[in-house]
């Protein structure tokens, strides 16, 4: 069951009548910036659909992308357990820094000797970096080389090994095979230019459908 809605009133806006809003990717989860709303700001986006902050620099309403062409399409608001702050999660139409950056958050401050970070994003950059540089010695590269014919047989040998994991009931050489199967198949989606964005939002559909329809069978 979907909680309630909280109201605008019920939000906790600071002393200046502000509350920070942590814009988020929907499909990276990258965090994109954090911004601040006030109420009159957070009611627009609301009706919008699209990001609204309030700019305390120039101490105006803010619409992001309005002069840009960057908007920021809102996916959800939600808000922490306190009520004073907001995470804004959202589609994006182009970088959400002014720098022209991806993100605000670009700058390095300290990393983990022991412990590493992994996103499909960042595979798929490394796979884009592959077949632009086509680097010697590497297995991406060699299957670049070969073309689609060598990449589409790979993508179909891994399903094959799914399935005789799968079947055999093994979870960790189901798994093994799974992530051997997302690798080809990403390199098969760099070969074919298609995003990571892409099939998001193709499974994004699929799932407002499959909502819709379970919705209608429990209704009959």
């Amino acid at each position: 069951m979907e909680q309630e809605m909280l109201r605008i009133e019920e939000l906790r806006f600071d002393e200046n009548g502000l509350i920070p809003a942590v814009v988020v990717d929907a499909i990276t989860k990258k965090v994109l910036t954090v911004a601040y709303m006030n109420k009159e700001s957070l009611k627009i986006s609301m009706e919008k659909g699209l990001t609204c902050f309030w700019s305390r620099s120039r101490q105006e309403l803010w619409l992001k992308g309005e002069t840009s062409g960057n908007v920021q399409h809102i996916v959800s608001i939600t808000a922490d357990c306190d009520k004073d702050a907001l995470v804004v999660t959202v589609e994006k139409d182009g970088p959400a820094c002014h720098t022209g950056s991806d993100s605000c958050f670009t700058k390095p401050v300290w990393r983990s000797g022991e412990l590493r970070e992994f996103s499909f994003e960042e595979l798929y950059g490394l796979l884009q970096g592959r077949k632009k540089d086509m680097p010697e010695g590497s297995y991406t590269t060699y299957l670049f080389e070969k073309g689609m014919d060598k990449i589409l047989k790979k993508v179909g040998e891994e399903c094959t090994e799914v399935i005789i994991a799968g079947k055999g009931e093994d979870k960790k050489e189901t798994v093994y095979e799974l992530a051997d199967l997302a690798y080809h198949a990403m390199v098969l989606m760099v070969e074919m230019g298609i995003s990571l964005e892409d099939v998001h939002r193709e499974l994004a559909a699929r799932h407002i459908i499959d909502h819709k329809v379970k919705q209608e069978k429990m209704t009959k």
